[in-house]
C-alpha cells in the first residue's frame, strides 16, 4: 500500500514551512532530504518519518519514491533537483510538484507532458507564489478580450530573499532580461526597463524579470507576447554589497576558480541569509497587476491584493497537494490549467479587483 506524499527538501527554509503547514492541515508527509542530522531534528519535532538520500543516481531516487502517490519538491536551485526527480517519476508513477520559478524549468518540464500523461501522472510546477498568483491573474485577464496578443504582470510587495531563493536568484546572476516575443523566448531588454505600476496600495518601480510565468502564462493564455516585471526588493538589493565584497576579495586572493567562488558564496548567504521572519509573514502584503491587448486595442487590467509571499507559498502548497488527491489530473500543467482562475480566490485575505476604483 503506498503512503501518500514526500517533501524532499524538508529542512530548508520554505521546506520547513511547509512540513509544518501540512501538520497544521491534519497531514503527514514523511520528510527527505540528503542530511540525516537535519531531518532527525525536524522529524522529532513533528513526528513525522523522514528518508535520507541524495539526487545522484536515479535508482537511489526511484527506491525511496516509489511507495509515494506524490513527491513535493522545494530543494532547489530546481535546475539541479528537479530533472532526475521527475525522470524517477515518470518510472515510479509518481505525481510531482514543486515551487520553482525557473523559466528553464518550466520549459524542460512541459516538455514530459506526453510521458506524464502516459504514465497517468501530473507535472505540476510553480505551486507557490511563484507562480499561482501571476498564473490566475494571467489566465483572467487574457479571457476578457478577445484574440489578445500581449500580456504585462507586475509582481510587488516582496519582502525579503530566503537562502533557496537568493542562491537560485545567483544561478541567474548572468542571464539578461528574458521576454515572450511572438512565442519564443528572447533576451531583450524591454524600452522600458525602469517604469511605473500602480498596485492596489501605491505605485512601485518594477523591472522586467526572468519569472516563471515567461513559460506558464503562454501555456495557460497562448498570448505570445509577454514581459514580466517585480519590484526588486530592498533587502536584496542590500546584499548586493557584501557578495561583491566577497567576490573582490576572493579574487584579490586568488580565489579565480568559479565553482570555488560559487561555494563561498553560498556559504556566505547560509551564515547571513535568514529569511523573513513569522511577524513579517503574518502581516506583509503580496500584489500582482495583469493587463492582456488585443491588436484591436482593447485591453483588460486587473490587480490582486493577497498574503506575504512565503506565506501564499506555504498555504498553496498544501491547497495543491489536497487537489491533485482529488482530482484526475494528467500531464504537464500550469495552476489555472490544473484548478482554475478562480483558485486565488481561495486563499486568505485575498481580493482581485477590476479596477481601482472599487
Amino acid at each position: 500500500m503506498k503512503k501518500e506524499w514526500l517533501i524532499y527538501g524538508a529542512y530548508g527554509y520554505t521546506g520547513n514551512l511547509l512540513a509544518n503547514e501540512a501538520v497544521r492541515a491534519g497531514h503527514k508527509p514523511v520528510l527527505a532530504g540528503r542530511s540525516q542530522e537535519k531531518l532527525i531534528s525536524l522529524s522529532e519535532k513533528l513526528d513525522l518519518d523522514y528518508r535520507t538520500f541524495d539526487l545522484e543516481n536515479e535508482k537511489t531516487i526511484i527506491e525511496n519514491i516509489q511507495d509515494f502517490d506524490l513527491i513535493f519538491l522545494a530543494a532547489g536551485p530546481f535546475k539541479h533537483t528537479s530533472a532526475p526527480i521527475i525522470q524517477s517519476c515518470l518510472k515510479t508513477g509518481t505525481n510531482y510538484l514543486d515551487i520553482t520559478g525557473e523559466v528553464p524549468v518550466f520549459e524542460q518540464n512541459f516538455k514530459f507532458d506526453e510521458r506524464a500523461k502516459e504514465q497517468g501522472i501530473v507535472i505540476l510546477s510553480g505551486v507557490g507564489f511563484d507562480v499561482v498568483p501571476s498564473d490566475c491573474m494571467a489566465k483572467y485577464v487574457s479571457e476578457k478580450i478577445k484574440n489578445p496578443t500581449n500580456l504585462e504582470l507586475g509582481i510587488g510587495g516582496m519582502t525579503e530573499s530566503s537562502p533557496g531563493t537568493l542562491k537560485t536568484m545567483l544561478e541567474y546572476r548572468d542571464t539578461r532580461a528574458l521576454i515572450r516575443k511572438n512565442g519564443q523566448l528572447v533576451q531583450e531588454i524591454p524600452n522600458n526597463v525602469l517604469r511605473k505600476i500602480r498596485f492596489t496600495d501605491k505605485v512601485r518601480y518594477v523591472m522586467p524579470v526572468m519569472w516563471g510565468d515567461l513559460a506558464t502564462a503562454y501555456r495557460s493564455t497562448g498570448i505570445p507576447n509577454i514581459t514580466t516585471y517585480m519590484e526588486i526588493p530592498k533587502k536584496f538589493m542590500s546584499l548586493t554589497t557584501p557578495i561583491k565584497a566577497l567576490k573582490n576579495n576572493s579574487i584579490k586572493n586568488g580565489v579565480l576558480n568559479k565553482a570555488e567562488y560559487k561555494k563561498n558564496i553560498q556559504k556566505w548567504i547560509d551564515e547571513n541569509v535568514k529569511g523573513p521572519d513569522e511577524n513579517t509573514r503574518l502581516k506583509a502584503r503580496s500584489y500582482v497587476w495583469a493587463r492582456a491587448r488585443n491588436d484591436d486595442g482593447s485591453e483588460a487590467q486587473a490587480w490582486l491584493n493577497s498574503i506575504e509571499p512565503y506565506q501564499f507559498t506555504v498555504i498553496s502548497g498544501i491547497k495543491c497537494v489536497e487537489k491533485v488527491f482529488k482530482l484526475n489530473l494528467k500531464g504537464t500543467l500550469t495552476p489555472s490549467l490544473a484548478f482554475g482562475k478562480d483558485f486565488v480566490l481561495e486563499f486568505p485575505e485575498t481580493k482581485r479587483y477590476d479596477s481601482l476604483n472599487e
